[in-house]
């Protein structure tokens, strides 16, 4: 039996499973939490602790049709001021529950598209921010990046602001590809974008391509990776295109009939991962390659790397605040998300009131079974001594869990006592071995196929 064969039989080609950058996932946070709850969470980070932040800017000048972000478009800059009014607000009320001395780890901007705030706007909410947040020692502060909409006074206004990290997405550089995702940028405007910002001082480089879209065919998706190696960028997310146009609505405008099939999908993905590996990058999880150098690679060599609503990530701070509208933070005792709707985010806003709309607080077979699924999507292992370490729960529970794991996916995981892992054969399967242990119903079709 062909590996491909037999990966087909364990399910890979025909499983929709979560990407597990939580758990429990999204779709089972509820009404339970609440504004008194948050501001709780938030009171009980001690005086002098870490925070990441992350903050999220909803709008585009133009929507792309693969995304299934919470975005919006817009022609003028009315909306963004308006909402920028909002996110002060919020912090305000960040100000009013933190205790004195928190600082700042990680600063991530997301969307959308931060880029189209002006300078102006770019460096007043940056420093809004790091005045109820300093920022620590080693801190960094990342932007996702779209290369249309950088000028000089933007780049100038990114290392003004100390950004550290940029993260440009690519998706594909193939002319006829975009033009099928709405998404028309060459590689020679990104070229642009990455030699404007490196002349700035800010060398490290992100970036995002997909694999799974309209008309990809190995050649060209080699094509496309080849021309992203030439910018040499320090880490590259490489994500499968999830068309969910029921979830999605702008999703209906890509031809369903020129996706690759769930077999031709992982032919694309191979296609890429050989290339990035060939070119010295190292594999991080299920879907990132990083430079030896880089601080993925360094935290997965030593047991550092972590899972979160960006993907993986080396940050090791344990509250992650979600500013904005449809953020999720994370807390040591749950989660917690933002009125997904940019009126509801702002009206609860001018009451006064922190923007929950709803979450989950974390119980102790909540923590142990994240703890296990994302010890899994990082290192495709885990062990009851870690998990139990790691969550101060008691290790004979953490075994027991994962005891469960070699029954349910006897074909895919390898077991000794108190201990499980994927061999590399069977790692595209690991998001299927992290559902095993997934004790929340599922709805398959709000969620991508495993490969």
């Amino acid at each position: 039996m062909t590996e491909q064969s037999q990966l087909r039989r364990l399910g890979l080609f025909d499983t929709r499973v979560p990407r597990y950058t939580s758990y429990p996932t999204a779709p089972h946070f509820g009404a339970g939490v609440t504004a008194d709850t948050v501001a709780g969470w938030m009171r009980a980070i001690p005086e002098n602790g870490e925070v990441s932040v992350y903050v999220h800017i909803p709008f585009c000048r133009r929507l792309c049709w693969f995304c299934a972000c919470r975005t919006q478009g817009t022609a003028t800059g009315s909306p963004i001021e308006g909402y920028l009014d909002s996110l002060r607000a919020e912090l305000q009320l960040l100000r009013r529950n933190l205790a004195p001395g928190v600082r700042l780890s990680r600063l991530h901007f997301g969307g959308g598209t931060p880029t189209l705030l002006s300078p102006e706007q770019f460096l007043r909410l940056t420093r809004d921010i790091e005045a109820i947040t300093p920022r620590a020692p080693g801190s960094e502060i990342s932007v996702e990046v779209d290369p249309n909409e950088l000028d000089d006074a933007r780049l100038d206004a990114l290392a003004e602001a100390g950004m550290t990290r940029a993260s440009i997405g690519v998706q594909d550089f193939d002319p006829e590809i975009q033009d099928c995702i709405g998404r028309r940028q060459s590689w020679e405007v990104t070229k642009s974008a990455v030699d404007g910002l490196r002349a700035r001082g800010i060398t490290s480089l992100n970036a995002d391509i997909l694999y799974g879209l309209p008309h990809q065919t190995p050649e060209r998706i080699a094509a496309s990776v080849q021309k992203l190696l030439s910018l040499s960028p320090d880490r590259v997310a490489l994500f499968g295109y999830a068309h969910v146009p029921w979830m999605a609505r702008r999703q209906s405008l890509i031809p369903t009939d020129a996706l690759p099939g769930p077999e031709s999908r992982l032919k694309l993905y191979e296609v890429a991962r050989q290339l990035f590996v060939w070119d010295g990058y190292a594999e991080i999880g299920i879907d990132h390659f990083a430079r030896p150098d880089d601080g993925l690679e360094i935290a997965r060599r030593t047991g550092g790397l972590r899972r979160n609503f960006q993907g993986y990530t080396d940050d090791r701070v344990d509250t992650l605040i979600g500013l904005g509208a449809s953020s999720i933070s994370r807390y040591p005792q749950g989660y917690a998300q933002n009125a997904t709707s940019t009126g509801a985010y702002q009206k609860v806003l001018a009451a006064h009131m922190l923007p929950i709309q709803k979450g989950h607080a974390l119980s102790d077979e909540d923590r142990l079974r994240g703890a296990a699924i994302e010890a899994l999507m990082c290192d495709f292992s885990a062990d009851a001594a870690t998990l139990a370490q790691r969550t101060g729960l008691p290790q004979a529970r953490a075994a027991a869990i994962l005891a469960t794991l070699p029954e349910l996916c006897p074909e895919i995981v390898s077991h000794a006592p108190g201990r499980v892992w994927l061999e590399p054969g069977m790692r595209p399967l690991v998001r299927i071995a992290a559902r095993a242990l997934d004790a929340y119903a599922m709805n398959p079709s709000g969620h991508s196929l495993a490969v």
